[in-house]
Order: structure tokens, then C-alpha cells, then sequence
């Protein structure tokens, strides 16, 4: 197949004019968000748990053979057992307790089966584009697509950040919920990755707080084929879906990315272009809107867009 990339390579030149420093992210931050971590899920005759992280234990137990029951999202005796034979069928301690170690190993095995071989590992400079809106990550070889992945990525109450990024800091085992592999990016208003997941069927949906979910067995193929530094473009619609959100003092992602750039252009701004909506950006918001004619406030709505020409 031959892949057209002027398209691609145009809105990348766009992105690249909102690319933030890249020592202003740092490697040993925690993820203030974090939907991808798993709770533990404890055995009890009253205090049951609740929840949909229940409800999909129980529909994976489901797909493993363990469980044939409801899918009531509540951790009852059944729903226990279940864990229990599972445990000590993949020699995990068999305590019903379910910890990162049974997330992982039951995420993996419901995972589904790899149904054609990787290529050896690129031999050029290594790129990788995600596309939000067809939820997938390509592989670039000296410019060229070299293999694609399937991903999850940001809902749209929490989207995953558009622009032009670096990997910052590769890890195995990151942490929990994490799956196998982390490669951490250089995001100025927070802590974004590519990652593993334990949640196997949110694949190709809408479905973190923002970080990039591939299956494991995924992530750990694509792990060795990237090195720091290596160039992440994330493309989408920088802005959101409409409407447009209402942008506010505090607010971190990347329209405030693109708002800073704009407001750079027409004059009002000369701070750092880092997707953080901070007292110098509030300054500039209050100053263009006085100059338009618009009421005293420091949001940026839906009137401020249209003046901005978004």
C-alpha cells in the first residue's frame, strides 16, 4: 500500500510552531490522573466492593474460563472463587485477592491472538504518529510507515495531548496499571505515556485520562524500537470537540497550547508556549477582551474563539 503523507506532514509543520520546551517536563513526576491504576479488589462476607473494574474482572473470568456467572459488577463469594482457581492455575498466590500480578496475567491471556509476525525492528530513524480519531500508532522508518498498532487514547473530558512530543524516559513495570512497559513523554503540564495496559478491552476506544494504551504484548514488541528522544507527534483536533470548552486560570492541555500561540500572534501574550493557562495567559485573555469589545472576564469562550478565528 502506498501511503500518502503530504497530509500528515503538513499538519505536523502546524504543530511543530506550538512545541513546548522540552526540559520543562520532568522524568520523576507522579500522574496526578491516573485511570489506568487498578484498585485491590479484597474477598469479603460483607462489606462487598462494587464497580465496573468489577465487572470487567468478571467478564474476563468469563473469557478465561473461570466464571459463568452474572456479570453483576459486584465482588461477591462467586466472583471470588473465580479469582481463587484462577490464581492457582497461573501460580499466583491463590488468596482471591486481586493485586497488580492477577490484573496483568489475566489481562495478557485475554489479550487476542497475535495474527501475523513483526517485522525485524527498523533499521532507520524511528518516528511514531498517533492518530486520535483512528486510534492507532504507527511506526516511521526514515520516514516511511513501518507497522501499525491499535490503541486506546484520551476520552474526550480528559483527551490525550495533540502535538509534537519526545519520548522522555523508558521503564518496565512502571507502575501498577500500567502494564509491562512505560515510555513517558516530554508533556510540559503533566505526566503522559505510552504504556500497557490491564485493561485489554478498552483498545481502540476513548478510554484514559489522556495516556496512550496499547495492549502488552504490543508495547513490549514496540519497547526496543525506541530510544529516548525519539519524535511522538500526537495528531487530532487540538481544540476538542465541539463546543469548544470553556478555557480557565488552571486548565493545562493542549488548547491551552494553542491559545498561547494565538495570543502570540495577535499581540497579547509573550510567556511560554507550555499548555498551562497561568496569571500571564489570564492577563492577556482579560486584555483581548477588552479590546473587543467583549464583557470584563478572564474565560476564554465561545465568543473569544470565533474572534480568534478558531
Amino acid at each position: 500500500m502506498v501511503w500518502r503523507l503530504v497530509p500528515i506532514l503538513l499538519l505536523l509543520a502546524f504543530l511543530g510552531a506550538a512545541q513546548p520546551r522540552a526540559e520543562a517536563a520532568h522524568p520523576y513526576l507522579v500522574c496526578p490522573i491516573n485511570c489506568d491504576e487498578n484498585r485491590t479488589l479484597y474477598p469479603s462476607s460483607t462489606n462487598l466492593q462494587t464497580g465496573s473494574d468489577i465487572r470487567e474482572l468478571q467478564e474476563h473470568l468469563s473469557e478465561a474460563g473461570f466464571y459463568d456467572g452474572c456479570l453483576t459488577g459486584v465482588y461477591d463469594t462467586e466472583t471470588a472463587e473465580a479469582v481463587r482457581q484462577f490464581q492457582s492455575t497461573y501460580h499466583l498466590k491463590a488468596d482471591a485477592v486481586v493485586r497488580t500480578e492477577t490484573w496483568q496475567t489475566l489481562a495478557e491471556l485475554v489479550e487476542p491472538v497475535k495474527t501475523s509476525e513483526l517485522p525485524p525492528p527498523p533499521t532507520g530513524e524511528v518516528v511514531l504518529i498517533i492518530d486520535l480519531r483512528k486510534r492507532t500508532l504507527t511506526v516511521l522508518n526514515d520516514g516511511y510507515p513501518y507497522y501499525q498498532f491499535p490503541v486506546a487514547v484520551g476520552k474526550f473530558e480528559t483527551p490525550s495531548p495533540v502535538g509534537p512530543w519526545k519520548v522522555l524516559r523508558k521503564a518496565r513495570n512502571w507502575g501498577t496499571g500500567f502494564g509491562t512497559r512505560w515510555m513517558g513523554l516530554n508533556v510540559s503540564w503533566g505526566i503522559y505515556g505510552i504504556h500497557g495496559t490491564n485493561k485489554p478491552g478498552s483498545i481502540g476506544g476513548r478510554a484514559s485520562h489522556g495516556c496512550i494504551r496499547m495492549f502488552n504484548r504490543n508495547v513490549e514488541q514496540l519497547f526496543p524500537w525506541v530510544e529516548a528522544g525519539t519524535p511522538v507527534y500526537v495528531v487530532g483536533n487540538i481544540m476538542g470537540p465541539h463546543p469548544r470548552p470553556t478555557l480557565v486560570r488552571g486548565d493545562r492541555e493542549s488548547g491551552v497550547l494553542e491559545l498561547q500561540r494565538l495570543m502570540i500572534k495577535h499581540g497579547y501574550y509573550d510567556g511560554e508556549i507550555d499548555g498551562i493557562f497561568g496569571g500571564g495567559l489570564r492577563e492577556a485573555v482579560i486584555n483581548f477582551r477588552k479590546d473587543h469589545g467583549l464583557p470584563h472576564d478572564d474565560r476564554v469562550d465561545s465568543k473569544c474563539y470565533e474572534l480568534l478565528g478558531l
